[in-house]
């Protein structure tokens, strides 16, 4: 069962697992992987939703993963275009229902830890974890809950969240992890390179020659990383005063993304960087990218919800390098189930 499951994600098509096992000299068709591996899928979420009901019960056990450690939560979306099949009779051509195709945003977190000259540490005692889901922020919030508290969130020594200035993320996930116990040392960011993104905009807006826009930004960067947010966000607002139309009203919203994570001590990277903490996400940028971007976005791939969610959730193990872990546990229920009915 784990050598069906691995095959087409270690080979990123169900096609090449296929000519794998022909080549083992076991002859099973296309449609046949594809049958196991959304059945394989789908214990598996089913294993995460059980995960997330007993928390919501109150059993769950608290994990001790965690304890001691300085941990890095990293949240961030993707983009796929999701299929849905329309209503009414099948084609007569091609004896198929038509569908629409719409993008929605996967939902992505990483839990990490790092070690005190701030590199990222990844061994079988302290794994990463990673994990997604198509669902609204509702539902990213109970497996992300989940997983926190099986792994000891409570008792780390030190948290950092980071993100881009998506709302539902710092509405959402700041209550929770107080709710969760969180030690005092616990910290938000916004993701550093995101906001560079913005001044940026910034820069293309109020500048006309380009070496004063390349200048000015690579100031703006070294002003913002060295922890004077708030006399970067003066010198903005000089260039505004100056500025009028559509280009003002440009700069404007670039600014006001800056002053709104300053205003709720969202850019520290001087202090971060102190303690020795990540100011980038490139970790879940890096999971969107090998989970979503290499294997499920494309304008020609259309996916059902419910397949999209199995794959993200399958690709997210792979990734993070516990899929042994995470077929052991679906082959243990699997045999509890065997001994229940044998009962």
């Amino acid at each position: 069962m784990q050598t069906l499951a691995i095959l087409p994600l270690y080979k990123e098509q169900f096609e090449a697992a296929c000519t794998f096992l022909i080549g083992w000299g076991i002859n099973v068709s296309l449609k046949r992987i594809e049958r196991l591996k959304y059945k394989f899928g789908k214990i598996g979420i089913s294993l995460r939703q059980s995960k997330i009901l007993n928390r919501q019960f109150g059993t769950l056990p608290n994990g001790n993963v965690l304890k001691g450690q300085r941990v890095v939560i990293a949240v961030d979306g993707g983009r796929t275009k999701i299929r849905i099949n329309k209503k009414g009779r099948r084609n007569s051509k091609t004896n198929r229902h038509g569908f629409a195709g719409t993008w929605v945003e996967p939902k992505l977190l990483t839990i990490y830890v790092v070690d005190e000259q701030g590199e990222k540490i990844k061994n079988s005692e302290i794994p990463i974890t990673n994990d997604g889901t198509y669902g609204d922020y509702k539902v990213f919030l109970q497996i992300l809950e989940m997983n926190l508290v099986s792994l000891g969130i409570s008792q780390a020594k030190q948290v950092l969240l980071i993100a881009d200035g998506a709302e539902w993320i710092w509405i959402h996930i700041p209550p929770l992890l107080e709710r969760l116990g969180c030690p005092s040392e616990t910290y938000q960011l916004f993701d550093f390179y995101h906001v560079t993104e913005h001044l940026q905009t910034f820069a293309d807006v109020a500048f006309n020659n380009e070496k004063e826009r390349k200048d000015w930004f690579k100031k703006a960067r070294k002003t913002l990383k060295k922890g004077y947010a708030l006399t970067l966000i003066r010198q903005m607002d000089e260039f505004i005063i100056a500025a009028s139309g559509e280009r003002s009203k440009t700069m404007v919203t670039q600014r006001d993304y800056l002053l709104r994570a300053y205003r709720e001590g969202r850019l520290n990277y001087a202090f971060i960087l102190d303690k020795k903490l990540p100011i980038g996400s490139g970790a879940i940028e890096s999971l969107i990218r090998q989970v979503v971007n290499l294997r499920m976005k494309g304008n020609s791939k259309f996916w059902l919800k419910d397949n999209a969610e199995i794959m993200l959730h399958l690709r997210c193990q792979w990734i993070a390098g516990s899929w042994d872990n995470f077929c052991a546990s679906i082959q243990d229920l699997r045999n509890w189930h065997n001994a229940i009915a044998s009962k």
